[in-house]
């Protein structure tokens, strides 16, 4: 659905989802009906109806409970004849309704559904214009992850959110699609000394009382709506970026990201100017289970990145490339996902290229390949090779089910397709206008195939064929022709390799000015086969099994359990237990599980770790461990 809040509700409903847009540079205009707008098949929500226009959120954060009290007023919109509007909501305890602030309103929670949580059913009047809901969060609140300060590693708690998919319903009852946009502000009461931040305008430092207030002017999807709390200190980059993180933290992660101001230069230079104002990154306790959220004005990530050389800043590009790719424009459904992440992982390489040169670039591309392939070997190996497909079918299934490299990296390598197809220049001028003329809207994906094919016609008078299009979007595997990346740099790994393998020697005199990729390179293109002496000669080469690098840890990890290494044994279950990052911990108790000693180690292993991951890791865990 495309929705700008600015819209009053009859422009609204002529204007969802418009797909007739003006050709650019030639002022014709496109034919083509607009879509309906369409259910979303993981919100219970009735926006054609009524629908959320603002949120103004009260809460109190209880880390005695480990609970949020709060109440969420929302500026609505309804059709002519409308009765109710439908909330999404998910393990949230309801205390009261109240329609402009004033009587009480008649409401009905349905039964729990799979995956979805419950429908929260308000009835309306036809001249109403908020509704306010009185509740509770429950302690296990699937977005919430509530730390004492032992897990977080700090004198003191710690709280954060994760939304993404659907699990803003966990904490705030909304219209939980990301097709539906609205602006909102927030007063945040939390325990003297600790700090709030929202995904939204921030304090800079902590205030006696406890009270923050928050403001987001631009409307965002509730997948963005996010939370901290915790002993956050800041650090400014530059006059619009900077970076929070625990007091011990902060100092590391400002060096770490220093180059952050330069990236955003960067990606404006491409595709426009950066439209969220500030652009500040909060470090997170290692118990986030992503490496990155692209909450607006204040990217999480996870402390995992911070690898000492900078050589991990890559992900800072993806999220920031989010402000454009997903923040901007956003996928219409989970179903239209790549359309998120395939733009923003092409953007973070451009990005990555403009810093700091075509053959860096190359070999994040190259990893990426390497990685895509992998994914797609295992989806089929799973029986889902359906699941290959860009455009997905996520219908009765959890959202996070596409959450794996298909929408990332095939949804880049489509794209850089299209550019070698036709020329840079070419497809800089597409994107910077798909995200100039969709700007604060959701796109699906025929949406996009229509956009695409009338801007190369009318703009270039070139025809992208739909063989083309069908092979990359709607097929399974990966097209023959999918762009090669190639790298110098990984050229000279491979000949530290090839001399390893005839001689049995290898070569640390090349690998002094190697980044973290070229080790990468290294560990992903060994034998999956070797001897116990053969594995200590290249721990000692390389000094994995005492590296710092999560990337490089997780690479070198999957081969001591394959090959028995028992050297490395602590260091694993130690990784394993005070990482959350859902990446890192999938590959390796997947690999752990291939034998049955090595299943009772990953249970032993997991028992200790499971108080220190999210919802989000132990959802995907505790099924694969138990099967």
């Amino acid at each position: 659905m495309l929705y700008d809040e600015q819209c009053n509700f009859m422009k609204f409903l002529s204007c969802c989802l418009i797909l007739i847009l003006l050709a650019t540079g030639c002022g014709q205009q496109n034919t083509r009906e607009p879509l309906s707008m369409k259910p979303d098949p993981h919100s219970f929500s009735n926006p054609n109806e009524a629908v959320v226009t603002h949120l103004h959120w009260k809460a109190r954060v209880d880390f005695i409970t480990k609970k949020i009290d709060a109440i969420a007023t929302w500026t609505i919109e309804q059709k002519d004849g409308t009765t109710q509007i439908i909330f999404d909501t998910n393990d949230l305890h309801v205390e009261k309704v109240t329609l402009d602030n004033e009587s009480t309103a008649s409401y009905e929670l349905a039964e729990t559904a799979p995956n979805l949580g419950r429908a929260l059913s308000v009835k309306i009047k036809s001249d109403t214009k908020k509704v306010s809901i009185t509740y509770k969060t429950s302690p296990n609140g699937e977005a919430l992850q509530w730390l004492s300060p032992q897990q977080a590693g700090s004198a003191s708690p710690f709280l954060f959110t994760q939304s993404q998919a659907i699990l803003a319903r966990s904490w705030v009852p909304c219209q939980d699609s990301p097709s539906i946009r609205f602006t909102y502000d927030a007063e945040v009461t939390v325990p003297q000394g600790l700090l709030a931040l929202m995904s939204a305008r921030n304090p800079k430092e902590k205030n006696e009382s406890g009270v923050y207030d928050f403001k987001m002017n631009q409307p965002i999807p509730s997948y963005l709506l996010a939370l901290a709390v915790g002993d956050i200190s800041f650090r400014p980059i530059s006059n619009r970026s900077g970076v929070y993180a625990e007091p011990s933290l902060v100092d590391t992660a400002t060096w770490e990201f220093a180059d952050m101001e330069k990236m955003i230069e960067g990606a404006e230079q491409l595709y426009g100017n950066y439209r969220w104002e500030q652009y500040d990154v909060i470090v997170l306790p290692p118990s986030f289970p992503f490496g990155g959220m692209e909450n607006p004005r204040l990217t999480f990530a996870t402390p995992t990145i911070l690898a000492g050389d900078r050589s991990l800043t890559s992900l800072i590009a993806h999220e920031l490339a989010h402000s454009w790719s997903g923040n901007l424009v956003t996928n219409a459904t989970w179903n239209d996902f790549w359309l998120n992440e395939g733009f923003t992982v092409y953007f973070e390489h451009r990005i990555m290229e403009k810093l700091y040169g075509k053959d860096y670039s190359e070999m994040l591309a190259m990893l990426a390949l390497q990685s895509l392939r992998e994914t797609i070997a295992d989806l089929k190996n799973q029986n889902a090779y359906e699941d290959t497909k860009l455009k997905l079918n996520l219908d009765e299934r959890n959202p996070d089910d596409g959450v794996t490299d298909i929408a990332y990296n095939k949804g880049y390598f489509f794209l850089r397709s299209i550019e070698e197809k036709f020329g840079r220049d070419k497809f800089d001028n597409f994107v910077r206008d798909y995200f100039s003329e969709n700007a604060f809207k959701a796109m699906d994906t025929e949406g996009f195939i229509f956009f695409l094919k009338n801007y190369y016609l009318t703009r270039f008078k070139l025809t992208i064929e739909e063989d083309f299009l069908n092979g990359w979007i709607f097929t399974e595997g990966l097209p023959v022709d999918c762009p090669q990346p190639v790298s110098d740099r990984f050229d000279r790994v491979n000949e530290v390799i090839h001399k390893w393998e005839d001689t049995g020697q290898l070569d640390d005199a090349k690998t002094s000015s190697w980044s973290t990729h070229e080790w990468l390179h290294l560990l992903k293109n060994l034998p999956d086969s070797l001897t116990q002496s053969q594995m200590e000669a290249f721990d000692n080469f390389g000094k994995f099994t005492s590296s710092g690098n999560a990337e490089i840890l997780t690479a070198w990890f999957t081969h001591t359990i394959r090959n028995g290494y028992t050297k490395a044994d602590g260091e694993l279950e130690d990784f394993l237990i005070n990482t959350g990052r859902r990446k890192f911990l999938n590959p390796l108790y997947k690999e752990l599980i291939k034998t049955p000693r090595g299943k009772e180690k990953a249970r032993s292993i997991y028992k200790k770790a499971r108080p220190n991951y999210h919802f989000v890791a132990t959802n995907t865990f505790d099924k694969l461990l138990n099967e």
